[in-house]
Parts: structure tokens; C-alpha cells; sequence
């Protein structure tokens, strides 16, 4: 092996900024079991490599809905653990949802997801922007609970955690504070 010298690393660093590659497509047949594994990810707490799952499933089969569904979650899994990712990131998935049911359900994941994000991080006025998102998930799990499968209750189910949440944590309401400004 070739000892690395300065003008080599240069070489590398430049040419691994500008490195693109050509990613292998999967086989048709072969989505359903990537996306068991993309499940298995996340269940090991490998969000990004369920992302990156979903991603190349969807590649091939766009429509997917396991896929979409999946890859929605995983991104909700890296809120407020120091990644760098955007809800608008999942919420760009809620359209290419074909059920209403699970379009308004998932908005309700996001938001409590959010919350819980809010929770964690525990940062001045994280409570009020928790519960606001609560309040926003548990609208979304009402307007599902209305348009629910027959047997479906995870509606219902979703709804008092959060409720359990904010009973538990002691949430509430953002309160306006008046600040009274006096003229010497």
C-alpha cells in the first residue's frame, strides 16, 4: 500500500466532495421484503436506515404505500434527537397517502411526535409548545376516529396518550403576558 502524503489526502478530500454515485435499484419483487427490514430498523432504533429503505422502494414504486407510511415514521423517529431533519420532510408525505383515514391519523402522529420532541428537550417554553402540538395531534386523532375502519380504535388510542401527556407533564395553554411599558 502507497504511504498517504498531503497532495494524495487533497486528492481524496476533493475527489470524495464531488463523488456521486449511481444507487442500485431493487427488484420489484424484492420491495416487501426490504421493507420487513426497514421495519426491523426501526424497531432497533436505525431510523435513518429505514429511511434509506423506503427511499429505494420507492424508487421503483412510487405509490407505495408501505413504503410512504414507513418512511413517514422513520422520519418522525429523528425528532429532537439532534439530527437534522424537517416536518415538513413528513408532512410532504401526507398528500401521497391515498386513504383519507390514514392521511388525517399520520398529521396526528407528526404533531405528537413534535410534542414529545418538545418534551425531551426541555428548553424554556418547550411545555407550551408541547401541549400546542398535543392539541393539534388530538384534533387530528379526533377527525380520524370519525372516518375510522370499523374495529380501528388507534384513533382513540393515540388521543389518550396524549391526553395522558398532558395530564401527566402539567401542560397547558401558553398564557399572554401584558407588558406594561412606563414613560418617565
Amino acid at each position: 500500500m502507497l504511504p498517504f502524503n498531503d497532495s494524495r489526502i487533497d486528492a481524496l478530500n476533493h475527489m470524495n466532495s464531488s463523488t456521486t454515485f449511481e444507487l442500485k435499484p431493487l427488484s420489484e419483487k424484492g420491495i416487501p421484503a426490504a421493507l420487513e427490514r426497514a421495519m426491523r430498523y426501526r424497531l432497533l432504533n436505525e431510523p435513518s436506515e429505514a429511511e434509506s429503505i423506503c427511499q429505494d422502494g420507492l424508487h421503483i414504486d412510487p405509490e407505495n404505500q408501505q413504503a410512504l407510511v414507513i418512511l413517514l415514521l422513520a422520519i418522525t423517529d429523528r425528532f429532537g434527537r439532534g439530527y437534522s431533519v424537517g416536518v415538513m420532510e413528513a408532512k410532504e408525505l401526507l398528500p401521497r397517502l391515498r386513504d383519507s383515514y390514514q392521511r388525517t391519523y399520520y398529521a396526528g402522529i407528526i404533531c405528537e411526535r413534535r410534542a414529545k420532541a418538545c418534551l425531551r428537550q426541555g428548553t424554556p417554553g418547550s411545555g407550551f409548545d408541547a401541549f400546542e402540538f398535543l392539541q393539534e395531534a388530538m384534533a387530528s386523532y379526533e377527525q380520524a376516529e370519525a372516518i375510522r375502519p370499523s374495529g380501528n380504535d388507534d384513533a382513540l388510542l393515540r388521543w389518550n396518550a396524549c391526553a395522558r401527556i398532558i395530564m401527566g407533564n402539567h401542560l397547558a395553554a401558553r398564557t399572554e403576558e401584558r407588558v406594561v411599558l412606563q414613560l418617565e
